[in-house]
């Protein structure tokens, strides 16, 4: 009878310490939620490694395979020079790296899928690149009062159908894919406006802006920041191939 009763109280107190466990896992587990929303720049590191990590999923069958026979004595160069980016590209990404803080490896790739995204619609990759500027800052996390999520605020169920081939409504927090659904959408919008304001303002309305007016505005001066980039990249290189 002993034995049984014994018995009895060791499983009684192994579920006691089992039920307090996992309340202690709950508890930490919350906490680690409260402090990370309470850290922007946590949140901003992981969005960092997010789109890092995106970046290399989806290119990686661009990666050429290191050759064993090297110069391991080489001196490490710009990291953004490393990537297959032309002079103005490379302009840019440095000023987006340096005004949001941003690494400039992913950002590269962001930058290249801009242009490569703009020349196949023929939209602007600098107008692009100040829509995701004016709309997340180039947040991977960031979400709108409207539902909009991303590097363009994107709307799923709004563009669900537009999702659909990249894997469904949670393809929009891929930044490659927000980037490219995001393109496609304003391409639509100002083919149905009578200029890229109106359009804009479109787009600003669908993302909930209080003043789409304004949003327009600030929009088109971001772009024209990035084009004066493009410029002076473009004159340097004209400088330096009128030397050879």
């Amino acid at each position: 009878m002993k034995r049984i009763s014994l018995s009895k109280h060791l499983h009684e107190s192994f579920v006691r310490l089992t039920r307090h466990s996992f309340a202690l896992l709950g508890m930490a587990g919350l906490v680690l939620v409260l402090v990370f929303a309470s850290q922007p720049a946590w949140r901003l590191s992981a969005g960092h490694n997010l789109i890092s990590w995106l970046d290399s999923r989806q290119d990686n069958q661009l990666a050429d395979s290191v050759s064993t026979h090297a110069d391991l004595s080489a001196t490490p160069s710009d990291p953004v020079t490393q990537l297959a980016l032309t002079e103005e590209q490379q302009a840019i990404t440095r000023w987006l790296s340096r005004r949001y803080k941003l690494s400039p490896e992913p950002l590269g790739g962001l930058v290249a899928e801009a242009w490569a995204v703009g020349d196949r619609i023929q939209v602007s990759p600098t107008l692009l690149l100040a829509v995701m500027a004016i709309e997340s800052r180039f947040n991977p996390f960031a979400s709108g009062t409207q539902g909009g999520i991303g590097l363009m605020q994107i709307e799923p169920n709004a563009l669900h159908l537009a999702l659909l081939p990249f894997g469904g409504p949670l393809a929009a927090f891929d930044p490659l894919t927000n980037l490219r659904v995001g393109a496609r959408y304003l391409q639509t919008l100002i083919a149905q406006s009578t200029s890229v304001e109106a359009a804009l303002q479109l787009y600003a309305a669908a993302s909930g802006q209080a003043n789409v007016a304004e949003y327009a505005i600030r929009v088109l001066a971001k772009q024209q920041q990035l084009e004066s980039m493009t410029r002076n990249a473009k004159g340097i290189e004209v400088a330096q191939n009128s030397r050879l």
